[in-house]
């Protein structure tokens, strides 16, 4: 059996053909590799560098790192996450896990109905506005989720607010009536210093509102419900989830409360089945016929061999606009690590910088530099096949000729005696084909990430469900604020500026 030492040997001593070449000398044969078909998505990697050889040498590190081994632990509940000694059963919640676990997560989606129910039948009063505060993955997946699905139907207007920023939630009261307003706070721990900031102002806004029994409209949703009783929420409010669902990866539980509250339970339940299918193709899917680890492949040719240091995803769908920055954190809060799951250094790149934009804007914007810049960015292409609107025809044909065409050209290049006119190609990009944006179809892509995610993860020997990275600028800033902590010269000059202190 071949050692990860020697695939990532291999790896380095392959060398890449030009992508034009690829894809003419036998197009059927790549196309039947390296296009998938998955919960009626389109995965379509023909414009990468992927090759025979390259899949076998990445298969074999896949083998060497035991992808099978840690994706059984992943959905039986075992520890993945080695560092906070826990699971990840971010799957159980949509019906794929240890037993157990499926089992406490269908009764607290029940719970998280019964309490949708209540606020559609008026136990609440009136509710027209929901506010969700939150940061990081308690604002990303719902911001994402009711701005991608609820643009016709959406039964109640939701804001999310995670910036501390009060310049947000200034905005946000401007928009809302306190009367008919329902509060969500979403906070793993319930200890999140934004967050319980926002929300200690939304309850001032209540109560200047005029609101009887402000505390009354709050609900919380969280891991840690006996930290939400003591700031003051009825435990009847509170939609509790479990310790061992990462925030990047929560939508799926009662983080989810403002998806299942705009756009209505069947959608929710929908979002969770299209999560499922993928979760049954990722857990089913032996080696290049698993789109999550293939697409994994293709992450760790360019990250590991060919040097490209970011990743781009546009969404040629104003629904979908939301989706570079959700991948953002998901990605590069999982695997932006610089040690294996033993501690030692990597010694190889970790997770690409994941960025990206939206549709023909971007290609106004930064498509300059993906064209003819010096930098090698692998792009990727996320569409749909039907519109979401009324108008002429032409306006989604134009849209989707354009992600088409742009796959083509970086691929293709053209060559030209002005060397400000000339296009090198060679540059490779994938696209992601939906048939529609709907809750099912949303939930097996981003479900799709969550595992490509997991699988680069394995390729790199890390641990892709500790975020350890995001918490000592966290510390120091309140020691900062409080006066606590001694800093640098620099920073101390920086703050007196700043705050005249």
């Amino acid at each position: 059996m071949t050692t990860a030492t020697e695939a990532w040997q291999a790896l380095a001593d392959w060398q890449p053909r030009p992508l034009a070449e690829l894809v003419a000398a036998d197009p059927d044969a790549r196309l039947q590799v390296l296009v998938r078909r998955v919960a009626d998505i389109r995965f379509d990697l023909a414009k990468t560098h992927l090759d025979d050889a390259a899949v076998a040498i990445l298969s074999r590190l896949a083998e060497a790192q035991d992808f099978a081994g840690r994706r059984k632990t992943l959905f039986s509940g075992g520890i993945v996450n080695p560092t906070e000694e826990r699971a990840a059963e971010h799957s159980a919640e949509r019906g794929d896990g240890a037993p157990d676990s499926v089992h406490r997560a269908q009764a607290l989606h029940q719970r998280m109905r019964m309490l949708v129910d209540a606020i559609e039948a008026g136990a609440f009063g009136e509710i027209r506005h929901l506010l969700h505060i939150g940061i990081g993955g308690s604002a990303l997946g719902p911001d994402l989720l009711v701005d991608a699905l609820g643009r016709h139907d959406r039964r109640y207007d939701v804001t999310v607010v995670s910036n501390v920023d009060g310049a947000a939630l200034s905005e946000a009261f401007a928009k809302f009536d306190p009367e008919y307003t329902l509060v969500a706070v979403a906070s793993k721990t319930f200890t999140t210093t934004e967050t319980l900031l926002n929300a200690a102002s939304a309850l001032q806004w209540l109560e200047e509102g005029g609101v009887e029994d402000p505390s009354g409209r709050f609900v919380a949703l969280t891991a840690n419900p006996d930290k939400a009783m003591e700031w003051g929420i009825d435990e009847t409010r509170i939609l509790p989830f479990s310790e061992t669902i990462g925030g990047r990866y929560s939508l799926w539980s009662s983080i989810g409360f403002p998806a299942a509250l705009a756009l209505g339970w069947d959608a929710f339940a929908e979002l969770l089945e299209g999560a499922a299918e993928m979760d049954r193709h990722f857990r089913l899917a032996e080696g290049a016929d698993n789109i999550c680890l293939l697409a994994a492949f293709a992450d760790q040719l360019y990250a590991n061999r060919l040097g490209c240091q970011t990743r781009a995803v546009f969404a040629y769908d104003e629904r979908l606009r939301l989706l570079p920055s959700y991948l953002q954190q998901l990605e590069m809060e999982s695997n932006g690590k610089g040690v294996t799951l033993d501690g030692e250094p990597l010694g190889r790149a970790s997770a690409a910088i994941t960025w990206g934009g939206v549709g023909t804007d971007a290609q106004h914007a930064v498509f300059q530099l993906l064209h003819q810049g010096t930098h090698l960015v692998p792009v990727e292409f996320v569409v749909a096949r039907e519109a979401d609107d009324l108008l002429d025809a032409a306006h989604h044909e134009t849209l989707v000729a354009n992600c088409i065409a742009q796959g083509a050209a970086l691929m293709a290049g053209r060559a030209s005696g002005d060397g400000a006119r000339a296009y090198p190609g060679n540059r490779p990009s994938a696209t992601i084909l939906l048939e529609q944006v709907t809750p099912h179809q949303l939930g097996a892509l981003i479900a799709f990430y969550e595992h490509r995610v997991f699988a680069n993860a394995v390729l790199l020997g890390i641990n892709p469900f500790d975020q350890f990275g995001v918490e000592l600028g966290k510390e120091m800033a309140k020691g900062l604020a409080e006066g606590t902590v001694a800093f640098d010269p620099a920073t101390q000059a920086l703050m007196q500026a700043a705050l005249g202190e």
